[in-house]
This record gives C-alpha cells, structure tokens and sequence, in this order.
C-alpha cells in the first residue's frame, strides 16, 4: 500500500506563508521520514492509492441492523434511515429508465432531452423562457488553447442573458501549490466531477461525460428519470448552488466571482469553504424538510411499505464535497456497506477500483457477499498511453493484487470475488452498486453517479450520486439486467490471474518519437497536425481526475534547441537504494545532435512489483514534475 503520508499533510502545509518558503525542503523531509517508516509502495502515482492501513482487520456489524430482510413488507423500514440524512422522493418506478449502452445515452441526450428542449425553444420563440446553465471544472475546461471555454463562448456571447456558464475551482488549489503543480496535473488537487445532464422534469444521472468515446465504446452507467419533477428541481437547485460560489465565464473568455463571494483560491480558504458548504446545504436542508412537510407519514412507524397507488420507488440524492465539510454520500455508502448482513448479496462496480480504507475495512469485515468488477488493464482509459498515463493500468494491478490478497488472508474468497471486465476495442468506467436481499433475484436499490468509491471521490472531487429504492418489479429486472450484462463480460480473478505476464506490474517510458514528429525544421514547437491523436495517446484521457482529462499535447518531455532529452519512468530494486529518499528524482537521459536515438536511448526496465521497489522521476526537458500527493 501507500506510505502513510498522504498528500493532505503537504497540501495544508502550502497554506502557511512560512512554510511555503521553504516548500521543497519540508517535502524532502516528508520523503525522507516515509523511507525511514519503511513504506514499499511499488508505485508513486498516489493520486490512485488509498490511505495506507498497518493490517487488515474485521469490523463487527452492529447488532440489530440488519432490520427486516427478506420480505417486501420489511424493505420500505430498512432503508428508511437514508431519510434522515437526506430528502426522500418517491417517484413511479414506470417514469425510472436504465440505459445500458453509449448509444442509448446519447439516443436519450439528443432525441429524448435535447431536441424536445429545443422544439420547445422554437415554439415559445417570442418569450425568452429557456435558460442554459452548465457547470464544469475550472482545471478542466480551462487547458489548451482549444477547450470547453473555448467552445462555449460563442453561445454565451449571444445568448448572453440566457445562458450561463460556471467554473468550480477547488479551494485546495492555492497559492505556491498552484503554481507549481503543471496545469497538466493540477486537476489531481480536485475537480467538480458530477454528471447530472437536466431538461426541464426530466434527468439523466450517469458517471459519464460528453466526450465522443462515452456515446460510442465507453461503457458507463446511466439512469433516465422521466417527469420527475422534483428530483430535476433537486438537483437544478444543486448545480445552481455549487455555480453561485464558481467563477463566472465573461464573454470575454474572463471569469470572475458574484458580488459577495469569496474567491475559492485567492480568498481565505476556510471562509470560502463555510459559505460554500452554506450555499450548498441549504439545497439538501430546503427539500429535506419540504419532504417532511408534504409527507409527515413518513416518521410514521406504523408505515411499513411505500406509498400506495404508483409511486412505488424512492429516490435519495447523495452529494459527496468533502473540501466544503460535506459527506453525505460518504456517510450513507458506509451505513449501507455496515448494514449488508449474511442475508444480502452485493455487486459493486469501480472503472477505478481503488477503495478507501474505510470502505475495504466494511467489506472485509461484514458478512455480505460482495461481486466487485473492475477494469482489466485493456479496457482502462489509459491502456497504450503515453508517459506517466501509460503506467496507470499497472498501478491499478498492483492495487487490485494487494486487495486481493487481504481477502485471502482473512480466509473470506468465498465471500469476497474480484471480477475483471473484458471487451475488445472498449473501455470500462462503470461505477456503482446493485443490492439483493437473501430470497430476491432482483435488486431492491442501487447506487448510480460519479463516485468511484475511491479516495479521490471521498476527500477530493464534488462528487454526487441517487440511491434508488424499489419495489417495482419491472424496474428490478431493468437493474438485474444491468448488472447481468456487465458481469457476463467479465472473469473471476484467482491467484493465477496476477502470474500471468501481463499482469506483471512494468512502469517504463515507451521509445519516443522520432524527433521530426515533434520539432519543426525551425526548431519551433510541433503544429497541430504533428501532434499525437487522442487514440495515438491514449483511448480517453478524460474519464478519471486521477490524471488529466486531455490528451498531452506530446510525450512527457519538452525539446529545446539541436540536442533532444528523453524522460524514463522506471523502476528501481536494488537494496542499496532502499534507505534512500523516495521523491521523485530526474531520470534523464541526453543525446547530442548527431546521436541517434536508437544508439543513446536508455533499454527500459521491465520488474516484478514486490516491497523494496521505488519509483524514479521525471525530469522532462528544463522543466520537472513533481508528483507529490
């Protein structure tokens, strides 16, 4: 596992003036104390590891909480307890849809929302009623020259009254820290990761976004709630909320913030995070104690099932912005991974398998029996990629071995299996849970949104999901064939799968380019055309903030004047370097102008993860990168 110094302890350290003069120093000293702890992190890329955990351990399931299981009489009072953390809002289980393929999400996006949308526009043309809002990341759509920014600016110039446009930046991201994190990297601080796409009654909540590879061969999840007016005024007040302490797109390609609002990176950070998390919870406290007003049933005890007539599902909106003090989401998955007694079966699914060590803990240590699937290394975002996104796919082997062996070392592979997903040509980022009580073939609820389940959806991203609770029949075999589809394309990991050659944990720089495909005769930088394709660099670079969300403009490495300076990501075993410090330390190697590359490049290194391993750095060009989290 990772060292157990985590990136929060240097991040906050930024936020002191003293402390920021002498940043380099205090991160040497950070690495060094790790080293002397013993850490054995295989990998450095900590923007995926979890808190570090000293043993595995069990943890008893609390007496009673089960409540009743098995029958539908008893599945309206054992979910009843999300009420009290968040609003409730039942729903005919006819008006949910679940969409299993890209092409159904964007047959939905563009005929179902988008076009209905749009005739609407047209026939109430003389009266300005429609609004757009969109909320992105800052990080995100503010890199490159062509970006998100970019492409909505012609929409917001004339359309200006009508539309708006909101950047979230995380507060995280601040003073020396911003300026020294690449814009490359900087989203790994935290980004605004929901994907709520709202029109009119109606939504879709996903862990997709609109790139071309999610409506084409990207599987994700997605869920259609049709005329749900209440959810949809839910979660337009929500993206309203985390837009109002945003900064604003200008006409100008300028941004600035409301009148009154702290700036998330140049105001006070703690400030900035209470009046946010005000704005916020104003939302969820607003339609939770609407909820209460309109139905007071609901603290009834004697209520033992759902509402009568249609509305027979619940829908419970769960929002995840720790860096604001928020943690609902956090707190109703550990209530639900707590509560998943014997008697239950659960499916949960991760694009980026990488739990928290509080999740691991709960699903080691309760006595439901768990399916995760997970991403194989073909079918993850950043399989074939360059640079350092290139080792990602191993980093998530090794995690996935490390978790894979606690399970056998608490005896619990009957209990606990690790699927991995396959399919030619696609890639995989579905996340959620389906839940089955003991006697039922189909799912009484679900998790479906943009959590991973994660460290970086739990203390990093703003993150946010809907639990579903049914007893609709049909919408139960919509859910169960779901799952059955995603499961049916994947393989049960064993021992065997992590001997297997491929699965032999390799971080190495892949031979570079040839020089003319990256410098100009001119010794300028390389146009357009030059420039690696988004399938040349990776198949899709902006599923998971894990890394960055756009394809590098070129390999890691910057090419100044005649000579050309190669960057190597390897690994080193030798004992000698084990008391050594940890940091990311340069690995470059240098040709002159009449050396070929053939002859000076160095032969990458090819190892077997195991405890005495660390990482070397990369120095690209004049320029390092520092990845310190």
């Amino acid at each position: 596992m990772a060292a157990p110094m985590s990136w929060r302890r240097l991040v906050h350290s930024v936020y002191s003036p003293a402390i920021a003069g002498v940043f380099t120093r205090i991160s040497d000293r950070l690495f060094r104390a790790r080293d002397r702890r013993g850490g054995s992190s295989v990998l450095l890329l900590a923007p995926l590891l979890a808190e570090a955990d000293p043993a595995p351990r069990c943890v008893t399931r609390p007496a009673g909480s089960a409540g009743d299981q098995g029958s539908a009489d008893g599945l309206c009072s054992r979910f009843r307890w999300m009420a009290e953390h968040v609003p409730a809002f039942r729903v005919p289980g006819t008006h949910i849809h679940i969409l299993t393929s890209p092409d159904q999400f964007y047959q939905a996006m563009k005929v179902d929302c988008i076009e209905d949308a749009l005739q609407h526009s047209q026939d109430h043309s003389h009266s300005p009623d429609l609004k757009v809002s969109i909320l992105l990341d800052y990080t995100r759509g503010s890199r490159g020259q062509i970006n998100s920014r970019t492409m909505l600016l012609p929409l917001l110039q004339r359309f200006t009254s009508q539309m708006r446009v909101s950047l979230y930046h995380t507060p995280d991201l601040r003073g020396l820290l911003r300026l020294l994190v690449p814009q490359r990297f900087n989203e790994t601080i935290g980004v605004q990761h929901i994907k709520v796409y709202l029109f009119d009654d109606s939504i879709i909540i996903s862990g997709a976004n609109l790139s071309d590879s999610y409506f084409t061969n990207r599987q994700d999840r997605y869920v259609l709630l049709e005329n749900c007016r209440e959810v949809a005024d839910f979660f337009y007040d929500l993206v309203e909320a985390v837009g109002d302490v945003s900064l604003q797109l200008q006409p100008d390609d300028t941004v600035n913030m409301l009148d009154g609002m702290v700036h998330p990176y140049k105001g006070n950070r703690q400030e900035f995070s209470a009046v946010a998390r005000q704005r916020i919870m104003e939302v969820v406290s607003t339609a939770h104690t609407r909820q209460r007003l309109l139905n007071p049933s609901e603290d009834s005890e004697d209520d033992g099932g759902m509402s009568e007539g249609e509305e027979d599902t619940w829908v419970f909106p769960l929002v995840q912005m720790k860096p604001l003090g928020i943690q609902v989401d956090e707190q109703v998955t550990q209530r639900l991974l707590t509560d998943a007694g014997p008697d239950s079966t659960v499916f949960l699914t991760s694009g980026y398998f990488n739990l928290t060590q509080a999740y691991m803990r709960l699903v080691l240590g309760a006595g439901a029996n768990y399916r995760i699937l997970t991403a194989s290394p073909e079918v993850n975002g950043f399989f074939g990629a360059k640079g350092v996104a290139g080792a990602i796919p191993a980093a998530y082997v090794h995690i996935a071995r490390q978790f894979y062996n606690r399970v056998c070392q608490l005896g619990q592979q009957e209990r606990v299996h690790l699927h991995e997903y396959h399919r030619n040509q696609w890639t995989f980022h579905a996340k959620g849970l389906w839940f089955y009580l003991q006697g039922q073939d189909r799912p009484c609820l679900t998790l479906i949104g943009s959590p991973n389940f994660g460290y970086r959806s739990v203390h990093r991203d703003l993150e946010a999901q809907i639990a579903i609770v049914t007893e609709n029949e049909e919408l139960q075999s919509q859910l169960q064939e779901e799952q059955e589809m995603l499961y049916q394309r994947s393989t049960e990991v064993s021992s065997a799968t992590f001997e297997r050659p491929d699965r032999h944990v390799r971080l190495s720089r892949p031979r570079l380019p040839s020089s003319r495909n990256h410098r100009s005769q001119s010794g300028d930088s390389a146009s357009a055309d030059s420039l690696p394709s988004r399938s040349e660099s990776a198949r899709c670079y902006d599923d998971d903030p894990s890394v960055w969300s756009a394809p590098p403009r070129s390999p890691v490495g910057t090419w100044r004047g005649e000579s050309r300076r190669q960057t190597r990501l390897r690994i080193i075993s030798d004992p000698e370097v084990e008391g050594r410090r940890s940091l990311w330390r340069s690995a470059r190697s240098r040709t002159s102008a009449g050396e070929s590359a053939s002859s000076a490049s160095p032969q990458p290194q090819t190892l077997v993860g195991d405890s005495h391993q660390r990482t070397d750095v990369v120095e690209s060009g004049d320029e390092s990168l520092f990845l310190f989290f």
